[in-house]
């Protein structure tokens, strides 16, 4: 296993330490939201590290290109669970992201199996930065409505428009006999 994969391990492995203390916070400012979103913030972190260390020492890997947006999805979505059970983010706007991840992650197997391979989009990346950044700030000022709306808001357009646009750019995957 490369270094860079290790270091995606290390961002799996804080989900559950980092569910634990946002369940704790019980979605109140206080010591176990800021312990929450220390640990969000240094996962977020390993996920530019992992992409650095991936290219510069040619560490590309399959198992690489798998675990990495698993692990930032996990991360995200697990975040957006503790919000919407908390009744600060609608079940609807989760259902929207979780309905995007599938169909995506349904396109991209379907193009390996014709032999092809779609790459992160440029929309997906800004999705991935919009929310993580979007849900740090979230987490600072978790009883603040207006943070919330506008965290969902722009989780919910950049959900879409990425989605979209990956559907749009890769039609012929779904299509396509060859």
């Amino acid at each position: 296993m490369t270094l860079a994969s290790r270091i995606t391990m290390i961002r799996v492995a804080f989900i559950p330490i980092f569910m634990a203390f946002m369940y704790l916070g019980g979605g109140v400012p206080g010591l176990w939201m800021w312990l929450s979103l220390a640990v969000f913030i240094l996962a977020s972190i390993t996920d530019y590290i992992d992409g650095q260390i991936a290219r510069k020492r040619n560490q590309i890997s399959d198992f690489g290109k798998f675990l990495d947006p698993l692990a930032d999805k996990l991360l995200t979505i697990a975040a957006m669970v503790m919000f919407c059970e908390w009744r600060m983010m609608p079940a609807w706007a989760l259902m929207i992201v979780l309905t995007r991840e599938f169909a995506v992650t349904g396109l991209r197997l379907v193009a390996v199996g014709k032999g092809k391979v779609i790459a992160a989009g440029w929309s997906g990346k800004v999705k991935t930065a919009s929310t993580m950044i979007g849900l740090c700030v979230w987490m600072a000022f978790p009883g603040i409505a207006l943070i919330a709306g506008i965290v969902t808001g722009v989780i919910v357009v950049t959900t879409v428009y990425s989605g979209v646009e990956y559907f749009i750019q890769n039609w012929n995957c779904l299509w396509d006999e060859n």
